[in-house]
């Protein structure tokens, strides 16, 4: 039996928004972050908290060649 994993859409609208606060690409949305920054962060290890997870979430999405779901979530200044 598969497990179902619960939706939080709220999350991924967050997500879709989200910034980078600090560093070389501050104020650049998270999902935009160049890959090999994301997988750096991998290999250091990700910031505590909600950054950190955010930034988890990104890897995955990265790693999986999944941006482009993200698409129709943008900010409408990026459209």
């Amino acid at each position: 039996m598969m497990q179902e994993i619960p939706f939080d859409h709220q999350k991924l609208l967050e997500l879709a928004a989200a910034r980078m606060p600090f560093g070389k690409h501050a104020g650049m949305l998270l999902i935009d972050l160049p890959e090999t920054y994301v997988i750096w962060f991998a290999g250091q290890g990700f910031p505590e908290g909600k950054l950190g997870e955010m930034l988890q979430t990104v890897y995955a999405v990265k790693v999986n060649g999944l941006e482009y779901l993200f698409d129709p979530l943008r900010p409408k200044e990026r459209r």
